[in-house]
């Protein structure tokens, strides 16, 4: 059975939200190498969506892991890993440490192409 997504478009936009979220975050947090949310604050980026905060949350992040910054080795992914932690409601991200310098240093983050994205 093969089951089309018929909502993309809000994934990528949801995508979108949490990564100016996650890039705000390493702008106030220069010296962290992770992060921990709170699935509330998430809640609230993603305008109080409850969808995108649950059942949908694990597709937004497998493209929120794609988007890449620039780097003295090529483009880098910024999020190495993330968990999402039901028991504690939380969302632990660990960024890659050659990304997270570039974007750091004024690098901006490079989307994915929606249109070759599965």
């Amino acid at each position: 059975m093969h089951l089309e997504y018929t909502h993309d478009s809000d994934y990528f936009f949801f995508s979108q939200l949490l990564m100016r979220h996650i890039e705000s975050y390493v702008r106030k947090h220069p010296d962290a190498d992770n992060a921990i949310f709170d699935l509330r604050d998430i809640y609230e980026v993603f305008r109080e969506d409850f969808a995108a905060t649950t059942t949908n949350l694990e597709s937004i992040l497998n493209i929120a892991d794609s988007y890449k910054v620039e780097t003295l080795n090529g483009d880098q992914a910024l999020i190495k890993s993330y968990k999402i932690d039901v028991k504690n409601n939380s969302l632990l991200i660990d960024f890659n440490t050659d990304a997270l310098n570039s974007l750091r240093s004024g690098q901006p983050l490079i989307e994915p192409d929606p249109s070759v994205h599965e």
